[in-house]
Formats: C-alpha cells, structure tokens, sequence
C-alpha cells in the first residue's frame, strides 16, 4: 500500500483528491484547519485516512504535523498541497493580504521543503502543487493572490530543475495550473469558463499518476494561458 499526504484536504480539490487516492489504494493522511470535516472523511474510510488538524499558516506547526506523519507513515509516496485562500482585495485591506501571503508563500514553501528533503532522502517521491492560470500574470483586484500563485509557479519549477541533484531520478514535481473550478475560492457568479469539481479532479487525478510537469484544468485553459503570456500590460490594464 502506497502513502500520501494531502494538505488542505478539509473540501474542494483536496478532499476530492484524497478520496481517489483511498480508492486507488492509498492510504492517506489528511490535514486541514477543520477538524469535523476531517472527521467526515476518516468516518468514510476508516481503516486508510489518518487525519491531522492544521493550520498551514503556522510554519512550525506544518513540520510538525509533517514529521508526524512521516514517523507513522515511514514512507511517503506522494504529497499533494491543496492549501489556500483566494480573496478579492481592490481596497488592499492588509489583513486579507497577510493572511494570504501567510497561507501562499510561507505555509507552501515550508511544506514544499519538507517534501523534496524527504523526497530526496528517499531518493523517490512525487510532489503535486495546486496552483493556478492565476500565476501567469497580475490583477488589479486580487494582487496578492496572482503574485502568490505565481511565486509558487517558479517554486516549484526551481525544485524541478533542483531534482537533476538526486541520482535516483525518481523524484517527480507535478504543478497544476486550474483555471475557474467550482468550489469555495471561484471568483463571482457568472464566471467564465467554470469546470465542475469532479471533471476538475479527474483530469488533475490523471496528470498525477502520468507525473505531469505542468497540467492546466480544464485543458483549454492551456490556451488562455497562452494569450495571457503574449498579451501587452497596457491592454490587461483596460481589460481587468
């Protein structure tokens, strides 16, 4: 039986991700802030969910919760962070701007080391980040969510080209890049290009056991990616 750790796994992609891999085998640590909903999720499948309440905001928390999993599990194989807030911040209220870099950038890149340098020891293992299309450029009303996807876009590209380090060549860095998925962070009614949660978590699910470097959700997102990459500052500022 092969092990995974799921981080943010308390709704949406994670906990829907952390139920594929129970049904595929796995068994799976889940963690996340809201211990009930954990509790749901152990109560379904008992005998393969091992669930640990955490805030991903508190750094030192975060390895803590990891190497406890680590100490139980032994072994991971895969590690899936799902963590995150989305807030829409035009009025740059500092609160929702902390909150988020906190979540984003410190939790993420905590967590991100804990697994390469587990990885890396084990000469094995595969690390999924959840990030988003949002990473390929800037908004006006949510700058610190676009910058701090991007941030985690180039994070995990560094860790790619950082694996050449690990002889085994077993050690895999898959980014996710979902455009408007429908759960508690989509931006607004009436959005542009919604993909149901479930045809979301199926094709990230098959870009996991394929060891995708980059998968965009739904696929033709991978398009707006592209114009969102050729297009001037000047025109994104009168379109956004």
């Amino acid at each position: 039986m092969k092990n995974a750790i799921v981080f943010g796994a308390t709704s949406g992609i994670g906990k829907s991700l952390a139920k594929l891999l129970v049904k595929d085998g796995y068994k799976v640590a889940v963690t996340g802030r809201r211990l009930e909903l954990l509790e749901e999720l152990k109560n379904q499948f008992p005998n393969q969910i091992l669930i640990k309440q955490n805030d991903i905001q508190d750094v030192d928390e975060v390895e803590k919760v990891f190497n406890e999993i680590v100490t139980e599990f032994k072994v991971i194989d895969t590690v899936i962070q799902s963590s995150g807030v989305a807030y829409i911040n035009p009025k740059f209220e500092w609160d929702k701007e902390q909150q988020s870099i906190n979540t984003n950038v410190l939790g993420v890149t905590k967590l991100y080391t804990l697994a390469y340098n587990l990885f890396k020891k084990q000469q094995f293992g595969h690390l999924v980040g959840i990030t988003s299309i949002a990473s390929i450029r800037g908004n006006r009303s949510a700058p610190v969510y676009f910058a701090s996807k991007a941030y985690q876009k180039a994070y995990l590209e560094s860790l790619f080209i950082k694996t050449k380090s690990i002889k085994s060549n077993k050690v895999f860095i898959t980014e996710i890049r979902p455009g408007f998925v429908n759960t508690a962070m989509a931006f607004g009614d009436g959005i542009f290009w919604l993909v149901p949660l479930e045809k979301a978590v199926k094709q990230i699910y098959t870009a996991i056991k394929k060891k995708r470097r980059v998968a965009y959700i739904s696929k033709r997102w991978r398009l707006v990616a592209w114009v969102l990459k050729i297009v001037p500052a000047w025109l994104l500022k009168k379109a956004t």
